[in-house]
């Protein structure tokens, strides 16, 4: 919106506001928008979910230092999606299908998260959405996801081809070309791509999730993974440093950078309110909308296996609890002393802020590795 009344109509008058046609100027101001926007309306939030009573349940049978957590306001995730969405609609071209694609999964998988805080506040359990509906709307949502990106491909602004990190020649596709000949078993070409694209998405989404267990352990993992992306996706859109780099090149995703400086902005401005001891918690409509986001982004570029680098922290944390449930269902012996990983430590002894910062710090290696791993081909 600011983006189209500075450059396309007031910049003829006065031609500083030229400045706006670089995307890394955009990307800085959107993550400053969003930043100042989580800053501001935080105190606000925080007080309006208390006057609603929006406050968190703890479960008994979790480790018994979180029950003194009970009570504290709970779905900030709502202000985390309005400082993503509000800065990419000022500063990003909105013509660009795919700001307005991110923007739609944030969205999307958002309501989803919103719907099962609604359900477990409400009923004052820790009961939301049932497993098998929460499933079928992210299910959905990859569905509408895929069905825009296919389109894309159609009119070459999309590859169905994965990137494989240290194979510079390996290039997978993900749509059976020879199915496509027969009109008859066509659609058939196309659900490896589709089954892949749940998997990242509503994994992602689900991942991100599980890790919110501790103040601030998730969003700042979320910024760590989310500035990655930035830099990515800055990468993938440039001609030359794509071609240096030998990355699928994706031209319009340029304007996406700024969707994920706004992710990075909001990451920061909610982690103010979100440190050890936290104001505020995320909740599932803070959770699933950042993992959705984040996996939507990793598509969009063709960074999907990259992402389980990225996302490292993440990716340990789902494991840990499929591990738990696998173990605990085959042998009827538990793995860890509590899933997920987080919660392990919480028992074994360390404190909260001890296993905070050291996720973070695995956070940060992971991101780093996946960085370096651009030119390890």
């Amino acid at each position: 919106m600011l983006y189209s009344l500075f450059f396309h109509v007031l910049r003829p008058y006065f031609s500083p506001l030229n400045v706006f046609r670089y995307i890394t100027v955009r990307t800085a101001v959107a993550s400053l928008t969003a930043l100042l926007l989580s800053l501001v309306l935080g105190p606000w939030m925080i007080e309006r979910l208390r006057e609603l009573q929006v406050k968190q349940y703890i479960r008994d049978e979790g480790p018994k230092g979180h029950q003194k957590k009970a009570g504290t306001p709970t779905m900030g995730g709502v202000l985390i999606v309005a400082a993503i969405v509000i800065p990419t609609l000022l500063w990003a071209d909105l013509r660009n299908p795919y700001i307005l694609l991110a923007t739609f999964a944030t969205l999307a998988f958002g309501t989803i998260g919103f719907i099962d805080d609604y359900n477990k506040v409400v009923r004052k359990r820790s009961l939301g959405l049932t497993p098998w509906k929460k499933f079928s709307f992210q299910v959905l949502t990859c569905l509408v996801v895929g069905v825009v990106l296919l389109g894309l491909q159609v009119k070459g602004a999309y590859s169905t081809q994965l990137s494989v990190p240290f194979f510079k020649r390996l290039h997978p596709n993900l749509v059976i070309a020879p199915l496509l000949s027969s009109r008859f078993i066509w659609p058939l070409a196309f659900i490896p791509f589709v089954i892949f694209l749940v998997l990242v998405i509503v994994g992602c989404s689900n991942a991100v999730n599980l890790t919110d267990g501790l103040d601030g352990l998730a969003i700042g993992c979320v910024l760590v993974c989310a500035f990655a992306l930035t830099v990515l996706t800055y990468l993938s859109s440039h001609a030359r440093f794509a071609e240096y780099l030998e990355l699928q090149k994706i031209p319009d995703a340029g304007e996406l950078v700024i969707f994920c400086g706004a992710l990075v902005g909001a990451s920061l401005g909610f982690l103010w309110y979100n440190a050890h001891p936290a104001e505020m918690f995320m909740g599932d409509v803070g959770s699933l909308a950042l993992g959705g986001a984040i996996g939507t982004v990793a598509v969009i570029i063709k960074q999907e296996i990259l992402l389980l680098s990225i996302g490292g922290v993440f990716v340990l944390e789902a494991l840990s609890v499929i591990i738990q449930v696998g173990s605990f269902k085959l042998t009827g012996k538990r793995v860890f002393r509590m899933a997920p990983l987080h919660h392990h430590f919480e028992l074994l002894g360390w404190s909260e802020s001890k296993i905070i910062v050291r996720f973070w710090i695995a956070a940060f290696v992971f991101a780093l590795f996946s960085l370096t791993t651009l030119k390890l081909r």
